[in-house]
C-alpha cells in the first residue's frame, strides 16, 4: 500500500487536473475564435512535446529529429486524403500512426545503438533524409507548394460532426478544439502511466547509470528502441491533428529548425518535470505568434526573449515555479 503522504500528493494531481481541464473547456466561451485556435496548436504542440520528452527526460537521449514523426503524420493524413479520399479523421490518425510507428521503429533501430553527441547527429542526419524527399519529389509531395488538406472535407467522430454549409470555418475551430482537447487529455494520461510504470522506471534507471542498469538485466537497447517508437507515436500524433488546423502540408514542418523547436518546448518548460514541456510548448506557441506579429524580425526577438527565459529560469518555467513553491512552504 502506498504511504498516506503519496495517496494525498496524488489526489492533489487528480483535483488540479480536474480543475485545469474544466477551464479550458469552458474558455472558448469567453475567448475570440483566434484565441481558441491558437490554444489548439499550443495543446497539439504539447502533445509533441510529451512524446520528445519521454526520450530527453526520462531515457536521456536527445534528440533533434522529431520533426521526422511530426512531418510523417502530417504526410500520411495529407496522402491518406488526397489520394484514397478518406473523410473521417479518426481513419486519418490510425493511418498515421501507422506510418508514423513504422518509420519511428525503422529509424529508432539505428540510432539508439549510439548515445550521446552520436544519437544526436544520427536523428538529424536521418530527418533530414525526409525532408530531402520531401522537397525533391515534388510530383508527389507538392514540394514548397506543399499539399492542401481542406478542414470542411473532413468529419469527427464517426461522421457524427461534419462541415458542410455556411459558417464552416467557425464551427470547425470550437468543434476542433475540444477534439484536440479530449486526445491531449487522453495522451497525458497514457503518457502519465508510461512514465510512472515499471517500463518508465527502467527508462529513467537507464538514464541515470546505463552500467548498472544492464548488470540488474535490463535490456538497454530494446527499452530505448520501444521508447523511441512510443515518442515518435505520440509525436506523429501531434502532426495528424496539426494538418487540419493548418490546413497545409509543406516540407517546413520536417526541417531541422522545427527539431529545434520541438527541443526547445521541453527545456523552456522543464524536461525534468512531467507537466513541463506542456506549458513550454504552448507559452512557446504563443511567443512565436506574438513575435511575428510584432515585427519583421521576430527571429531576432523570439531569439533574444528565450535566452533570457532559459537564462532566468534555468530549471523550466515548471521547476522554477515548483521551487519557489517549495521554498515557501518551507517558510511557511
Amino acid at each position: 500500500m502506498g504511504s498516506p503522504a503519496t495517496g494525498a500528493s496524488t489526489w492533489r494531481l487528480l483535483v488540479v487536473t480536474v480543475i485545469i481541464l474544466t477551464a479550458l473547456a469552458v474558455l472558448p466561451r469567453f475567448v475570440e475564435i483566434y484565441q481558441t485556435q491558437l490554444l489548439t496548436y499550443g495543446l497539439v504542440f504539447a502533445i509533441a512535446a510529451l512524446g520528445f520528452n519521454l526520450l530527453l527526460g526520462y531515457t536521456g537521449l536527445l534528440s533533434f529529429g522529431h520533426s521526422a514523426y511530426f512531418g510523417a503524420g502530417a504526410y500520411a493524413v495529407a496522402f491518406i486524403v488526397r489520394d484514397l479520399g478518406v473523410q473521417s479523421m479518426e481513419l486519418c490518425i490510425l493511418g498515421g500512426l501507422a506510418a508514423t510507428i513504422l518509420i519511428a521503429a525503422l529509424f529508432g533501430f539505428v540510432c539508439v545503438r549510439h548515445t550521446r553527441i552520436f544519437f544526436g547527429i544520427l536523428t538529424l542526419a536521418l530527418s533530414q533524409v525526409l525532408w530531402s524527399l520531401a522537397f525533391k519529389f515534388f510530383w508527389v509531395t507538392g514540394g514548397t507548394d506543399g499539399i492542401r488538406v481542406a478542414s470542411a472535407k473532413l468529419t469527427l467522430y464517426g461522421g457524427l460532426i461534419n462541415f458542410a454549409g455556411p459558417g464552416a470555418f467557425q464551427r470547425f475551430v470550437y468543434a476542433y478544439y475540444y477534439y484536440v482537447l479530449a486526445l491531449f487529455a487522453v495522451s497525458t494520461v497514457i503518457m502519465w502511466v508510461i512514465v510512472h510504470s515499471p517500463f518508465g522506471k527502467a527508462l529513467q534507471a537507464i538514464r541515470d547509470n546505463e552500467v548498472r542498469a544492464r548488470f540488474v538485466g535490463i535490456s538497454v537497447q530494446r527499452y530505448r528502441w520501444i521508447a523511441f517508437m512510443i515518442s515518435g507515436a505520440f509525436t506523429g500524433l501531434a502532426g495528424i491533428l496539426w494538418v487540419p488546423l493548418n490546413g497545409l502540408t509543406t516540407p517546413d514542418i520536417l526541417y531541422w529548425p522545427f527539431s529545434g523547436e520541438i527541443v526547445f518546448m521541453s527545456v523552456l518548460g522543464g524536461f525534468r518535470t512531467f507537466t513541463g514541456p506542456i506549458v513550454g510548448a504552448v507559452v512557446f506557441n504563443y511567443l512565436k505568434t506574438y513575435a511575428v506579429a510584432s515585427t519583421e524580425y521576430w527571429q531576432l526577438l523570439l531569439g533574444l526573449v528565450l535566452v533570457i527565459l532559459v537564462m532566468a529560469l534555468p530549471t523550466g518555467i515548471v521547476g522554477t515555479v515548483a521551487r519557489m513553491t517549495s521554498k515557501l512552504r518551507g517558510r511557511i
